[in-house]
């Protein structure tokens, strides 16, 4: 089973003037944290996002037309600044990995981290086009 770790973003986050890297404390509590995971063989990804300055949206609308709308995106509580992958083998495991996450805003601080369980291709009825999916040799799906 395969969890995504969600860590919303903040407004703090998204300003022009918010520093590239955090501070030192918090990085070597998650670099901690994700070594864990790792010697755990349960880690798959650990990535950041850029702020939503920096990206953009694709609206798709009513009659097949789209439209590209670039950030910054209002709403900070509803962006995810970065994500781990674990795979584990319940619910419950990726419950107590995710209980042990550092706080991603610091020590004291409020945050928010969501976690996700991932679709699997087992999970879909099956048919030509998940057998397509599977041939992509993806190899966390097959």
């Amino acid at each position: 089973m395969r969890f995504m770790i969600i860590v919303k973003s903040t407004p703090e986050f998204e300003l022009e003037t918010a520093p590239q890297t955090p501070d030192e404390k918090l990085m070597a509590a998650m670099a901690d944290f994700h070594e864990e995971l790792s010697k755990a063989g349960v880690l798959l990804d650990a990535s950041g996002l850029q702020p939503s300055r920096k990206g953009w949206r694709i609206h798709y609308e009513k009659g097949g037309k789209r439209t590209v709308v670039d950030g910054p995106f209002a709403e900070s509580k509803e962006l995810i600044a970065r994500f781990t992958t674990i795979q584990v083998r319940s619910r419950e495991e990726a419950l107590q990995w995710s209980r042990r996450f550092p706080n991603p805003a610091g020590v004291g601080q409020p945050a928010v981290i969501e976690v996700r369980q991932l679709y699997e291709l087992a999970d879909f009825t099956p048919n030509e086009q998940v057998d397509r999916f599977r041939e992509m040799n993806t190899p966390s799906q097959k």
